[in-house]
């Protein structure tokens, strides 16, 4: 087999999935693809992939089997499920999903001799995923994070992370400073709007100074909207926010950062409903304090650019 992978399968084709997957087959990979959702998959196929009939299919016939999924036990339930077994000595698994480090870790000792295993999460949205400007986080072996960065690449940037299980760790680290910047985001909005600041000053001040940020960048124009970025939910918010509570355990020091934000995405599902859009946890502040952030403009919705 060489050491190029030419054949992918692609299981996961959800928010993040398909972009990623519509781009890999536009760039010439014979991509596999397989999602519970038909309509899914049909989609990918209008962009050249093949439709395989389940994800042990897909898993059989790559040089890289590629897994976007919501939740560590979907990765677990595919994997173990059938996929994993069925993956072909010198092929290469990544799992592109945020997942959880020790998960990751025990799957690898589980997978056929001569497969390898590399942990690779990605951020950057949907617009991201859609472009090709994803940044993907990379844990694994050196030789096998060199073969799958050729195809990584066609989704964005490559970081190196270290070690297997690495990958998903540094994720954890970029949502959870995201979920903190995101809570505080709308804190701050409030207390100038009380004040009498127009939120595009406050915008535009921010983005001038110390307060910037991708969140500010990225996600205030989804406020402006009103429509909150349903393309994350305030669920997935919260699955990550506890899988960086578990990693959080063992540092001998209080978070309370983290805990406050963990409790902000908290208390929005509760009141809005774990489907709504992430950035609710903004809408409760203006719904407490009586205030609109929401204003007149063209604000195009992340995945639409």
């Amino acid at each position: 087999m060489s050491d190029q992978p030419s054949t992918i399968g692609f299981v996961g084709l959800g928010t993040m999935g398909t972009p990623m997957c519509r781009r890999l087959a536009g760039a010439g990979y014979r991509v596999h693809a397989f999602d519970l959702v038909p309509e899914r998959v049909e989609t990918v196929v209008e962009a050249g992939a093949v439709a395989e009939s389940s994800a042990a299919a897909a898993a059989a016939v790559a040089d890289l089997f590629l897994t976007s999924l919501p939740r560590p036990h979907h990765v677990e339930a595919v994997m173990r499920g059938s996929a994993l077994a069925a993956l072909r000595p010198g092929s290469l698994w990544v799992d592109l999903s945020t997942n959880r480090k020790g998960l990751v870790q025990a799957l690898a000792s589980e997978a056929p001799a001569g497969v390898g295993v590399v942990d690779a999460p990605v951020t950057g949205a949907v617009d991201g995923a859609r472009n090709g400007r994803l940044t993907v986080f990379a844990g694994g072996d050196p030789n096998d994070v060199s073969r799958a960065r050729p195809v990584l690449e066609r989704l964005g940037s490559v970081i190196d992370c270290g070690p297997l299980g690495t990958g998903n760790v540094v994720k954890l680290v970029t949502n959870q400073l995201w979920f903190i910047h995101a809570a505080a985001l709308g804190e701050g909005f409030a207390v100038g709007s009380q004040h009498g600041v127009d939120v595009v000053v406050l915008w535009d001040a921010m983005k001038q100074s110390v307060a910037d940020s991708f969140v500010v960048r990225h996600d205030a124009p989804s406020i402006f909207a009103g429509h909150y970025d349903p393309s994350f939910s305030l669920d997935l918010c919260l699955k990550d926010l506890e899988l960086v509570s578990e990693l959080a355990a063992s540092v001998q020091a209080g978070l309370p950062m983290t805990d406050a934000a963990h409790g902000a995405f908290a208390v929005a599902a509760e009141r809005y409903g774990t489907g709504a859009g992430e950035l609710h946890v903004t809408r409760r502040i203006e719904d407490d304090a009586g205030l609109s952030f929401q204003m007149a403009g063209d604000w195009t919705p992340p995945w639409e650019q």
